[in-house]
């Protein structure tokens, strides 16, 4: 899938550094911002920008309908989450590519995977590398915890 514009759902330094990415590949950034955003470098550097809500995060760099409608309106064929905010969001990058966009990161399953601490050292197992012991069983009692924490060995990390 080929792409000329990408839509960048952060703000700040982040933005920028991104922004300069695409610059050297050759691809257009668009900057979605809030209302107090509206005059910081992210948005005057980008090649296009649309505001997306208030000042308040959830009415802006956290509405995934505001956003994805901001793709749309920009002609963006994909998003990049930057860090923080939506990058970790399952469901946004699920929703970027139920909207026919490119999701520019880990995909939903892997990102689902990632942030769950259990599922991650499963993985991690899984694929060969090397894990701290621990103690993942059923029961969560707190004389079973104790057995299992005597069972480790100091230091150990709850």
């Amino acid at each position: 899938m080929s792409f000329t514009r990408v839509l960048i759902a952060n703000r700040g330094e982040i933005a920028r550094r991104i922004q300069r990415g695409c610059r050297k590949l050759g691809l257009e950034s668009v900057a979605v911002f809030s209302e107090a955003d509206r005059d910081a470098p992210f948005v005057t550097e980008a090649d296009h920008a649309l505001c997306i809500g208030g000042a308040a995060p959830s009415e802006s760099y956290l509405n995934v309908d505001a956003i994805l409608d901001a793709a749309r309106a920009a002609g963006a064929g994909a998003v990049h989450p930057g860090y923080g905010f939506l990058s970790e969001n399952a469901g946004f990058a699920a929703a970027v590519e139920a909207a026919g966009l490119v999701f520019i990161g880990p995909g939903p399953d892997a990102i689902a995977r990632m942030g769950s601490k259990i599922e991650a050292k499963a993985a991690a197992e899984a694929a060969g590398v090397p894990v701290l012991p621990g103690y993942r069983g059923e029961g969560q009692s707190d004389a079973r915890l104790l057995e299992e924490a005597k069972a480790l060995g100091t230091p150990f990390l709850v």
